[in-house]
């Protein structure tokens, strides 16, 4: 949990108080995760939704064993069964990494369009808070650095990337629309690069991808030169950082990330040396529409939100590369029985 205070002005709900219902679309995700985890911990009852799609049942079998937490197989995009009413709703259903959402272009759409009204919708049943889990790819290939809130962006709506990043702005369009004409409480919160344990070794993610290389004694695969660069949340950062959108009434959108910016090759380097591996790189050519710079502008989240992420890039992928390496260990010992 964050150190700093939990207090917000003008919380709905305080998901820091009294016990409450809330509901989490992709809720075997890699984020879905760490927030079901999050809310559980502070005494509340969790429903999660997943297809398992681009997740497995192994990530959520923690979470199973709490009498609070309830899951739910299915898609979004499908007419659910929905017992009760919640007290908020996280939507974070959505392929999140390139190779899953190049994998399932039109589900991603579908995600972002009717997975969204459906979210919508049921908080509409229940009078309560829900915020979209949206993206920095919704700025594209920026023109502007740091990018602020406010910035339209720089996509290609034809694209390969296009099926994510469009999703996500379609999503947001849907949620501003519902607001001001439903009144509905929503809220959207754009996640910048999070990284962090439980992140698939195969996620195709920059941070799982060479950590899971140099592990392997593999090349570290640098898409281009290398000097692209991104900006790195550890996840329980994030995580929190998410949880106090939930509890206020902010429509957003706001940036959620780390606006510490590092080149892609000197990441490489970095994960080189901290795993101690000797590696070499290899680079490829550059990926279609792969963003040139990356790094947000987190006023509005100090300001509104009261947060700012504090676990450093060095701390987060120390913690990172323990637990893929642990992972590695048991499933070669699997393996070998």
């Amino acid at each position: 949990m964050h150190p700093a205070a939990l207090a917000v002005e003008h919380l709905c709900p305080d998901i820091g108080g009294p016990r409450l219902r809330i509901l989490i679309t992709g809720g075997a995700g890699f984020l879905g995760v760490h927030l079901c985890k999050a809310l559980l911990s502070r005494g509340n009852e969790v429903v999660a939704v997943d297809n398992f799609v681009t997740s497995s049942r192994n990530s959520i079998e923690q979470l199973t064993t709490s009498p609070d937490f309830t899951f739910i197989e299915g898609d979004v995009c499908a007419n659910l069964p929905m017992e009760g009413e919640f007290d908020a709703i996280a939507h974070l259903a959505c392929p999140a990494s390139p190779n899953d959402y190049l994998r399932f272009p039109l589900e991603t759409l579908a995600t972002g369009s009717h997975g969204s009204e459906f979210v919508i919708q049921a908080a509409q049943k229940s009078s309560c808070r829900v915020v979209l889990a949206s993206t920095s790819e919704v700025y594209g290939d920026p023109l502007q650095k740091p990018q602020r809130e406010e910035y339209w962006g720089n996509v290609n709506p034809v694209g390969p990337r296009s099926v994510y990043d469009e999703s996500k702005r379609y999503a947001e369009a849907l949620f501003m629309a519902h607001r001001r004409t439903e009144k509905i409480n929503t809220g959207i919160a754009r996640i910048f690069n999070t990284y962090g344990p439980g992140l698939r070794p195969d996620d195709g993610r920059v941070v799982s991808r060479f950590i899971a290389q140099a592990l392997r004694g593999e090349p570290l695969t640098v898409y281009g030169n290398g000097s692209q660069t991104r900006s790195f949340c550890y996840v329980t950062d994030l995580v929190e950082g998410f949880i106090r959108m939930l509890e206020s009434n902010e429509p957003g959108p706001i940036n959620l990330g780390n606006p510490d910016e590092i080149s892609i090759i000197k990441l490489a380097r970095m994960i080189l040396t901290l795993t101690g591996s000797s590696s070499p790189l290899r680079f490829l050519p550059a990926l279609e529409d792969d963003p040139a710079i990356r790094k947000p502008d987190i006023a509005k989240a100090k300001a509104l939100l009261d947060w700012e992420p504090i676990v450093s890039l060095g701390e987060g992928l120390a913690l990172t590369i323990a637990w893929q390496r642990d992972l590695f260990t048991r499933t070669t010992t699997a393996q070998t029985k």
